[in-house]
């Protein structure tokens, strides 16, 4: 693709960016790249990212089940799928105060489910969402983190095309963070935090060049939860710590 000729109208800036449309998909790896750090920050870091979310239609799952009465029966019986992102991590130290995981997902329009093309017609390319969670008194050893969003998030916005995580300790430093993206323009594994597509203002207020009122193409939106808050809490409940906020 002319870097010229992308969606985002930004030909003039000495940097542009493409985010026009899906990457290559990425490998079926289950071990993601080394995590993202500072080269100071490397050797002391206690944590590392073991195994991070899957993308796309991979990370939609059907809600859980659960038997019980009701004195309205059933209001909605078609299966809903919710989109979970799970990420594995391992600790080293005999236990950690806290962690807190910040979670960074852009969610693609053209892959909603809804029919109204209308509404979709309005809406931003992109949607981007993002969540903090802390997790308290963490033993030495392998846990998750996982953070979900509701059906209608998936139905109204699409799937999650790029996801990021970052990891810090109680003093807010960082141990561990990276991305991966299946959208041509945001690379998976930057170098560092700070190249993320969260952190970057070209892609973050990037305009859409089709959009005759130079829309953004991205539009930010709250909704992301973490799991405890789910009926997701219920799930592999002992692969997870205690959250604290």
């Amino acid at each position: 693709m002319n870097i010229k000729t992308t969606i985002f109208g930004i030909a003039a800036l000495a940097v542009a960016v493409s985010f026009a449309g899906p990457a290559t998909t990425r490998s079926a790896k289950k071990t993601a790249k080394a995590p993202v750090e500072s080269e100071e920050e490397a050797p002391e870091a206690n944590v590392k990212i073991d195994l991070f979310p899957k993308l796309g239609r991979a990370s939609t799952l059907n809600a859980p089940a659960f038997s019980g009465e009701s004195s309205i029966g059933n209001v909605f019986n078609k299966q809903r799928k919710w989109i979970v992102l799970e990420a594995k991590y391992t600790t080293f130290d005999r236990v950690v105060d806290q962690l807190t995981f910040t979670w960074h997902v852009l969610l693609d329009t053209k892959t909603a489910t809804v029919k109204d093309k209308d509404i979709l017609a309005k809406r931003a390319p992109y949607s981007y969402f993002t969540q903090r969670v802390t997790y308290a008194n963490i033993p030495k050893g392998s846990h998750a983190a996982s953070v979900c969003l509701h059906p209608s998030y998936y139905e109204q916005y699409g799937e999650p095309k790029a996801v990021g995580i970052v990891i810090t300790d109680a003093n807010g430093k960082v141990l561990a963070g990276d991305c991966e993206s299946e959208i041509k323009g945001i690379d998976s594994h930057p170098k560092n935090i700070e190249a993320a597509f969260w952190n970057n203002d070209e892609i973050m207020n990037a305009k859409n060049s089709k959009s005759p009122d130079g829309e953004p193409m991205i539009e930010r939106r709250q909704g992301l939860q973490d799991r405890s808050k789910t009926i997701w809490a219920l799930v592999n409940a002992n692969d997870y710590e205690l959250v604290i906020q």
